[in-house]
């Protein structure tokens, strides 16, 4: 009897387990291949706008970059073929100026657009054709080729885990009777329901599992995970929001120029050179904000590697000063370096020098007329240490802890006459982390500010 409560237990727990890794899966997979489609979309509607396979002069480095980054993105591979056969990109730098004939390009070059599973089900791969942006004929076709081994990676990760969960359900059921048996499965029948509907992007429902101490802890630990996919979801929304919001206001700004200008029938030379320059202003803030952009994010990947070498850490800082001088005279502001002795340190020279470049060059935006801006530097055995002291406006207490935030401004106003983007002391955090450095703030308003870095002295 007990051996029949107990496949009466286990058969319902098994089924739901091969429903949900099936739902899963096909979940993964059809979010991969739309995905993938819109990527396609994008792609082909920025080769179409640039000319890109007509053109005959050197190609936008912009979109050879977006063409690597979607390479990279999918671990495959992007070819694009002209109307002549002929391979005019390939990501994996394999089939360039070579013909390739084959069903999928003929099909393309008619117009068709699709998406197919390749023989080795371990590769998915999207067809579309490039159109004239004149004509609209089919000039080009793009093959996107792109893995799908991190879904079965995903999904043979879940089903460990699910057999790991079997097993201590399994056990469970052995020790206890039939009654308790019952009892102990019911609540994994809820976990299992709410394992589901997170799997499906409803990170705002939160298990309400009641039962023994172990379920209700696990019940928590799902709770806060959720807790943090929704606030990870909502950082990148605000992000996504700030970025569009700040690309758009420089935009908005020429355009009012412009139009002012249009407007304006006989004005005066002087008053077009004046919009000119505004105009010429809101690029140059639009350029910035765009690098600002790309350093942030060539940062924020983990596969990025130090190019580590040895340097003079007293030279690297004199050299950062000289540069930021002209911007400390518009102010009278003295710079004052003072080390205590000469250090060497193993760092990657670029990315530590655009940290503290930013950090330094904040202490001189925000500083009062005739200020100073201190900065020391010592080390021991282990660290090197850079104190950054201003004698500037300070940061507000509620603000400090979000000052590298990305695009978080504590003075707005300030900020835009000094044509900050918001980004650079989350760039400088970044470079400063990469070497697995600290960075510590502590400032009072009215009187200034202090950031302390240490930095190991080998990476």
């Amino acid at each position: 009897m007990l051996l029949t409560y107990i496949i009466v237990g286990i058969i319902p727990l098994v089924i739901l387990i091969s429903a949900l890794l099936g739902s899963v899966e096909r979940h993964l997979l059809d979010q991969k291949t739309n995905h993938l489609q819109r990527q396609v979309n994008i792609l082909t509607s920025q080769l179409t706008a640039t000319n890109y396979i007509r053109s005959e002069v050197r190609r936008s480095d912009l979109i050879e970059y977006e063409i690597n980054q979607l390479g990279e993105e999918i671990k495959g591979r992007v070819l694009i073929v002209n109307s002549n056969l002929m391979v005019i990109k390939d990501t994996n730098q394999v089939e360039e100026g070579r013909t390739i004939i084959s069903e999928d390009v003929v099909r393309g070059l008619s117009g068709d657009s699709y998406i197919r599973r390749l023989d080795d089900n371990e590769r998915i791969q999207a067809i579309a054709p490039v159109k004239d942006n004149d004509t609209q004929d089919n000039i080009g076709v793009v093959i996107v080729t792109a893995s799908v081994l991190d879904v079965y990676e995903t999904i043979s990760e879940l089903r460990n885990i699910s057999i790991i969960i079997f097993i201590i359900t399994v056990f469970v059921i052995l020790i206890l009777s039939y009654y308790f048996s019952e009892v102990l499965t019911r609540p994994f029948k809820e976990l299992l329901k709410y394992i589901k509907e997170i799997t499906d992007g409803h990170f705002e429902e939160h298990i309400t599992v009641k039962g023994h101490q172990e379920i209700e802890e696990i019940s928590e630990a799902f709770n806060e995970m959720t807790n943090r996919l929704q606030e990870t979801e909502q950082s990148r929304q605000e992000f996504v929001s700030n970025v569009s919001h700040e690309l758009k206001t420089p935009l908005t700004s020429i355009k009012v120029l412009a139009d002012t200008l249009l407007s304006q029938e006989g004005a005066p030379v002087e008053m077009y050179v004046e919009f000119l320059e505004d105009i010429r202003n809101e690029i140059d803030r639009e350029d910035k904000i765009i690098n600002d952009l790309l350093s942030l994010v060539k940062l924020n990947k983990k596969e990025v590697e130090l190019n580590i070498d040895k340097i003079n850490i007293n030279i690297l800082i004199e050299q950062i000063l000289r540069r930021l001088q002209p911007l400390a005279k518009k102010d009278n502001i003295e710079l004052i370096f003072e080390t205590h002795r000469e250090v060497v340190a193993q760092i990657d020279e670029v990315k530590l020098t655009l940290g503290l470049t930013n950090i330094i060059e904040n202490a001189i935006k925000y500083n009062l007329e005739n200020g100073r801006v201190k900065i020391s530097l010592d080390a021991d055995h282990k660290f090197f240490y850079v104190k950054i002291v201003d004698s500037g406006v300070g940061i507000p207490k509620e603000s400090i802890d979000k000052i590298f935030n990305r695009f978080y401004r504590v003075d707005k106003a300030r900020s835009r006459e000094t044509g900050g983007t918001g980004l650079g002391l989350a760039i400088a955090k970044n470079s400063i982390l990469m070497h697995k450095g600290f960075i510590n703030v502590k400032s009072k308003e009215g009187e200034g500010t202090t950031f302390t870095l240490r930095i190991p002295l080998y990476n």
